[in-house]
């Protein structure tokens, strides 16, 4: 049996190794290979070691023995595929997975030299598709097939691409293509294709790319900033005549959102409430796979907005932070944790929300169906929403309506057969689109494609994120000094402290409603908003936008001055030296990327430098100007 689990990533607190600066400086043609992947793995399951690390390409690329870590209690026994080691829960899926995925695990140790470009490539990307400086994200293929030589009759093994960058798409086709090969010719087929790897551009955000590997041309879009959040395909290369014919990709990264909500298409617009808020969810799924892409779809949901909280795709009982996040001594933490284990039912009653989805009924070709229902009301318990999993025809009656949610008792969770459903005390800030569901329900009566089923959901969700995101933005730009305050040869001003009260009575002409149709409490919304850490890491990522902005505009009304020897006639060495160090401070944070400026400024600043340097005695010139 052969499982892709290459849909994302899953976050776990064991780190990596990296190659020691000096092998890896020395190591000059991998440099392009690790702009796209830190190292290749293979682990093996051994019925007397446990878990193995086989191989990992480049041989460079270390792992520590707490990294690689012993095999499992009992090993002697064989490994259960469904127990992992916690060592091993970055790389090894279960038998039954389809694409589940693996966890960003956290580096600890000092960044490796070939990733000075981070800055060049994060200035350019989205927020959400930018490098992660302390988590690699791995991907796996898992093969297990019968084999009689072995004690308990399996081949087991896994393909793992570890990298820093969330592409899941791509690399899930990547690996669709070397795994096979792999399986059948080992090494020669790794290295072959990790020196292919190594002939690739790297990934400029904006640029549409063509990726050759293993006889097969991947032809793909790097995300940028400006690009139009809208879904569409990427735009052909200017390598026409490419042979054989590339293969494009629609997206580097963006996953099938109406397949991995199928199970919870009614309850969408309240599961991104809770993920707005960073509010601690279970999802309890039948498989990896299915746990895997519904934790990766339900953080996708607030893009373009930066998911800051963390999540664990798939996380089991062997995980390091199982105490943590089952001790009910304190408040759960803002996690999304995706489990297959019914046991976990008990373990995490206390938190808030708990989700599960059933196992999906395959009946003919694949579609969708729900069933009907009513609202119940009570006192005291948490809301149900049950969530309708059966997969059926692709054609849907008139009949096939949505079931709708029903409330619960709260001992139901106490029992490992409870039923499907979103087991939360929540109540929805915001009223439920009607108009959605039936635009979905339609296209499936009408079997327009998935495609553009989960189109009309992403543009759904989209624009709800926008709309909530914009007023913030709006009144976050007030806060910003105005150019004309921005002088020479004065320290700039600051950026105004940003007061809630005042961004909330601004709501009333200039709120979410000139943008979204939707009622409800968006003020009760916004504030618990302000006590999430979404708000903490959307403020700070602004905060620190806006001041490099004022830096860079401060910079060019610098260099944009025209008496800069008459402003020095009447200033002491030390004023002088020090506004040398604070414009080589400039220039050194404009060429890292980290000031929006452009060259012919840089320019001009440097210039300056020399001009003010020069105007300095000998012994001045050189303690700033060493040989």
């Amino acid at each position: 049996m052969d499982a892709l689990s290459g849909a994302g990533p899953r976050r776990a607190r064991c780190s990596l190794g990296a190659a020691s600066p000096g092998a890896r400086a020395a190591a000059a043609p991998w440099a392009r290979f690790s702009a796209w992947l830190e190292c290749v793995c293979v682990v093996t399951f051994d019925l007397e070691l446990g878990q193995a690390l086989e191989l990992v390409y480049p041989s460079d690329f270390r792992l520590t023995d707490k990294e690689v870590g012993p095999g499992p209690p009992g090993s002697s026994r064989g490994p259960d595929l469904s127990r992992p080691s916690p060592s091993f829960l970055c790389f090894r899926k279960a038998a039954s997975a389809t694409c589940p995925s693996l966890t960003p695990t956290q580096c600890s140790g000092q960044r490796s030299p070939w990733h000075a470009e981070d800055r060049h490539y994060n200035s350019g990307a989205p927020v959400s598709l930018q490098r992660e400086p302390a988590h690699y994200f791995g991907y796996v293929y898992f093969r297990q097939v019968k084999d009689s030589s072995v004690k308990r009759g399996y081949f087991q093994k896994s393909l793992v691409l570890v990298s820093r960058l969330p592409f899941v798409r791509l690399f899930q086709a990547l690996l669709s293509l070397i795994a096979p090969e792999y399986f059948s010719k080992p090494a020669p087929c790794l290295e072959a294709v990790c020196s292919e790897i190594d002939e690739w551009p790297a990934p400029v955000p904006g640029q549409t790319l063509n990726l050759p590997v293993m006889g097969v041309v991947l032809q793909v879009h790097i995300p940028s900033r400006v690009d139009k959040p809208e879904y569409s395909p990427p735009k052909p290369c200017s390598h026409e005549n490419l042979l054989p014919a590339p293969v494009i990709l629609t997206s580097v990264h963006e996953l099938d959102l109406f397949r991995c909500f199928q199970p919870v298409l009614t309850h969408v617009q309240t599961l991104w409430e809770l993920m707005l808020l960073g509010e601690p969810l279970v999802v309890l799924a039948p498989s990896p796979a299915v746990s895997s892409e519904l934790v990766l779809a339900l953080i996708s949901c607030l893009q373009p907005l930066k998911f800051c909280c963390d999540y664990r795709p798939y996380f089991t009982i062997h995980d390091s932070e199982f105490k943590e996040f089952t001790t009910r001594t304190q408040a759960p933490p803002n996690v999304v944790l995706g489990v297959t284990n019914p046991f976990f039912i008990k373990t995490l009653q206390h938190w808030p929300h708990i989700l599960r989805v059933g196992e999906p009924k395959m009946a003919g070709e694949v579609g969708l169906s729900f069933a009907q229902g009513a609202w119940g009301l009570g006192l005291g318990a948490p809301r149900v929403l049950s969530c309708g999993t059966e997969v059926q025809h692709r054609v849907c009656s008139v009949g096939d309506l949505p079931k709708q949610v029903k409330l619960k008792k709260p001992s139901r969770l106490k029992t490992l057969d409870t039923k499907p459903g979103l087991y939360t005390a929540y109540s929805a800030h915001l009223h439920r689109d009607k108009a959605l569901l039936k635009r979905l329900l339609k296209g499936l009566q009408k079997k327009k494609p998935w495609d553009t089923q989960t189109a009309l959901l992403r543009r759904h969700l989209l624009e709800l994120t926008q709309s909530f995101i914009i007023p913030l933005e709006h009144y976050m730009a007030s806060l910003m000094p105005l150019q004309k305050n921005i002088t020479a040869w004065k320290t700039p001003p600051q950026i105004r402290p940003f007061r809630q009260d005042d961004f909330l009575r601004s709501l009333e002409h200039a709120g979410p409603q000139l943008t979204c149709i939707l009622k409800g409490d968006w003020l009760g919304l916004y504030r618990r908003f302000f006590k999430s850490p979404h708000f903490d890491g959307w403020y700070r990522q602004r905060h620190k936008e806006m001041a490099q902005k004022l830096e860079a505009l401060h910079l060019e009304a610098i260099c944009e001055a025209q008496n800069i020897e008459t402003w020095m006639k009447d200033k002491s060495e030390v004023e002088v030296v020090d506004l040398v160090l604070k414009l080589r401070e400039k220039l050194v944070q404009a060429q890292g990327h980290q000031l929006p400026v452009k060259e012919a400024t840089l320019q001009r600043a440097q210039l300056y430098i020399e001009t003010v340097i020069g105007s300095l005695p000998k012994d001045l010139q050189a303690v700033l100007c060493p040989p």
